[in-house]
């Protein structure tokens, strides 16, 4: 009976396995090679479904031992599988070797730093009472109102709410161009992602030549310096190049 096998996903044809290296379920890790391009596989694990936090460490240790060995690798999203060693020979890896073959081509020798900024709550919000007099003067207002009446300045709370909204998006827009910029001009390329919360400045992916990491993470420091009061900088990576490899 042939075994389903589990894709993390595709690096050169003979790059090696890192030594004992193990991902779903513990199970062995190997490249299945083909022309040029080589698949990182396992066995898929039978009698239950995927999904555990267990597993999508695994998914991710084997990509990120990968890459700290130094190999190029073209990362698949969790839970990728194929009906066995068969169909990844022909159906992904014989069936795309030259689209795969640019792919790696385009990362080797480049990795991916993601770099997320947020506000530092008290300082900010501080900055924007100092600067927005309507926006002080109606904090003011609600706090002089005493607690038993509290229903009274609902709707005041709200509309101050969304003034202050407002206000950190238009400094979300300045302040974001001010960290982003100095960096872009040392990456490769860009993915700036949209801010999912409201305290929330950048959420970039930087692609970045691995001989400039430390001109990168340098820069990275330069503007923590420079904008640390007010903005809290963390840098993480390297990464699997997700950001980086076409969706099709």
């Amino acid at each position: 009976m042939t075994t389903p096998s589990y894709v993390y996903g595709v690096t050169r044809a003979g790059t090696p396995v890192p030594a004992g290296l193990t991902g779903l379920d513990d199970r062995p890790v190997e490249l299945i090679d083909g022309d040029g391009v080589g698949a990182i596989v396992g066995d898929l694990p039978q009698g239950r479904a995927l999904g555990e936090r267990a597993d999508l460490v695994a998914h991710q240790k084997v990509l990120n031992e990968f890459l700290d060995a130094g190999a190029v690798v073209v990362p698949f999203r969790f839970g990728a599988a194929m009906s066995g060693r068969e169909a990844v020979e022909k159906e992904l890896l014989a069936a795309n070797a030259d689209r795969l073959g640019q792919v790696l081509d385009s990362l080797d020798g480049r990795l991916e730093l993601r770099l997320k900024g947020t506000y530092v709550e008290d300082s900010v919000l501080r900055e924007v009472m100092e600067q927005e007099p309507e926006i002080a003067a109606l904090s003011e207002r609600i706090r002089q109102v005493p607690a038993d009446a509290a229903d009274a300045v609902y709707y005041d709370r709200v509309r101050l709410g969304e003034m202050i909204a407002h206000a950190l998006e238009r400094r979300r827009d300045d302040d974001g161009r001010a960290l982003l910029d100095p960096l872009a001009g040392v990456a490769e390329s860009v993915v700036n992602k949209p801010p999912a919360r409201e305290e929330d400045v950048l959420d970039a992916a930087f692609l970045i030549d691995r001989g400039r990491r430390e001109e990168f993470e340098a820069a990275v420091d330069k503007l923590g310096q420079a904008h640390g009061d007010r903005i809290k900088l963390r840098l993480v990576g390297p990464l699997p190049p997700y950001d980086f490899v076409p969706e099709a």
